[in-house]
């Protein structure tokens, strides 16, 4: 009797082979996956990360990358120098690329002292380092000393009023350089002097900053971060036989 029990119950499932319940995706936005199984019951299952990972969020405003502000300063018992890079000026054309008007330089801000750690920034004097002069600057040996002149109205009406000289000259022991800024000024009958020294190792962090600020004050980094594979191997085909090519070959 157990036989044919099983036989019947084995005979039942060969004619009905199909499972308690199938399985129907359907996907749509946002994507659903739908369960239906025989008695008409539905289970949804709503997935809502796939599309929020695929498509960005475009309702928040592009942040634009924030200003920065740097300097170096230098304190000592009677001033203060400050060092701060400027940048280069660019001026766009009608083919929507850009020119370099005017290159970057370093800014140098002398303050006397007004007491004990304290420095007067409203009797200030700056001066601004050209390229060229931060090159002089750089290549100064121990015992080198320079000296730059400026005239900030030269070639205007006021020309000669104003007269700046900056003199750069090693200390008597050798232990670094005299930085000494000299400002007459005949439009406000002012006459200052300021000079604070700096020792070799101060020195040395001023000619690695100026180092590495040089290329970006003539504006090299720009032209660097525009170039792409693409637009090199158009403009060699191009120009295969250019004036630069032709040197090169000689």
């Amino acid at each position: 009797m157990e036989m044919l029990n099983l036989s019947i119950s084995s005979t039942r499932a060969l004619q009905n082979p199909k499972p308690p319940f199938t399985l129907a995706p359907q996907i749509s936005a946002p994507s659903t996956i739908k369960f239906i199984n025989p008695t008409s019951r539905k289970l949804n299952l709503k997935c809502q990360y796939s599309d929020q990972q695929q498509r960005p969020d475009v309702s928040q405003p592009r942040q634009e990358t924030p200003k920065v502000f740097i300097g170096h300063s230098i304190y000592k018992g009677k001033a203060a120098l400050t060092v701060e890079p400027r940048p280069p000026e660019f001026a766009p054309l009608d083919s929507g690329a850009f020119k370099l008007t005017k290159e970057g330089f370093v800014l140098l801000q002398f303050a006397p002292a007004a007491g004990v750690r304290q420095y007067d920034w409203s009797r200030k004097q700056v001066f601004s380092l050209s390229v060229t002069e931060i090159g002089n600057l750089i290549s100064l040996g121990a015992r080198d000393s320079c000296e730059f002149f400026h005239d900030p109205f030269k070639g205007k009406s006021d020309e000669g009023r104003v007269r700046k000289v900056l003199k750069v000259e090693p200390l008597p022991d050798g232990s670094g350089h005299f930085f000494n800024l000299s400002v007459q000024n005949k439009l406000i009958n002012m006459d200052e002097s300021i000079y604070i020294p700096v020792t070799k190792a101060e020195f040395a962090i001023l000619v690695s900053a100026f180092n590495f600020a040089v290329p970006y004050l003539l504006g090299w980094h720009t032209f660097a971060n525009s170039i792409r594979p693409e637009d090199i191997t158009r403009s060699n085909n191009a120009n295969s036989r250019s004036g630069a090519d032709l040197e090169w070959n000689r």
